[in-house]
């Protein structure tokens, strides 16, 4: 049932089991569902909350004054309390903004940065960190791990079909794991993992078996179906006519 308050208010009530109102609960969530409006109602309810958030949402506080510029230095920290929500904003490599009904600001919390040093090495520094940052990064840090590398190579492009971005995300998600896991069977193996950019043009192509043993290297997107082996399929180049032909 829709409220009128949005999308993302409307899909955090209905994931809220009535079963855990006031049992301490914590919920986290990323910048698509966090708002002062849903935050307000989640802690009406006795649920506990930590998100980012993005500075362009509705009754977000956006401050000119004492705010974060691009060069400022890593480790600052700025933050602004509003009722039972502290907005903070901690320069890393890029500005990351947090609201959280959880945590102080800042707690004495760091994290550890590599730095560079003027004869040109580079040595690990402790950095602050705000404590609604650090709870954030420890309880969310995996699905931040998979958005980062979907980001990388997502198969998302403009459609106005919602069912293809629907696909879309799901495709991006399954690729994402298995270069995930792809990774982690190849470290436990002692052996390098390719990189994120080579796995994903693995999935993409494959080598053509016709043409691998004519001794031939040609990668091709199509493959056999029933087969399940490669083949290329072009006007001047058609393996997949040609591999069948001799199984005949």
């Amino acid at each position: 049932m829709l409220s009128g308050h949005g999308l993302s208010y409307d899909v955090v009530m209905s994931l809220v089991q009535a079963g855990y109102l006031g049992t301490g609960y914590h919920i986290y969530m990323d910048d698509f569902y966090t708002s002062p409006k849903v935050f307000k109602a989640l802690h009406a309810l006795k649920f506990a909350v930590c998100g980012t958030y993005r500075e362009n949402r509705k009754d977000c506080p956006r401050p000119q004054t004492n705010a974060l510029k691009k060069n400022s230095q890593r480790g600052s920290i700025r933050w602004i309390r509003e009722g039972p929500m502290v907005f903070v904003k901690w320069m890393d490599t890029r500005e990351v903004a947090v609201c959280s009904t959880i945590h102080e600001a800042y707690s004495g919390n760091t994290v550890q940065r590599r730095q560079k040093q003027k004869d040109g090495s580079w040595t690990r520094v402790e950095t602050p960190c705000p404590t609604p940052v650090a709870e954030y990064n420890a309880h969310m840090g995996g699905v931040d791990l998979s958005d980062q590398l979907i980001q990388y190579y997502s198969a998302k492009h403009k459609t106005m079909r919602w069912y293809r971005s629907l696909f879309d995300n799901f495709l991006d998600i399954a690729t994402t794991n298995s270069y995930i896991m792809y990774k982690e069977v190849r470290l436990s193996q002692q052996k390098k993992p390719m990189t994120h950019k080579a796995f994903m043009g693995e999935l993409s192509r494959r080598k053509c078996e016709h043409c691998y043993i004519q001794g031939k290297r040609k990668d091709t997107p199509w493959k056999c179906k029933q087969c399940d082996v490669a083949l290329c399929l072009l006007l001047e180049r058609n393996c997949f006519e040609a591999w069948h032909e001799d199984l005949i």
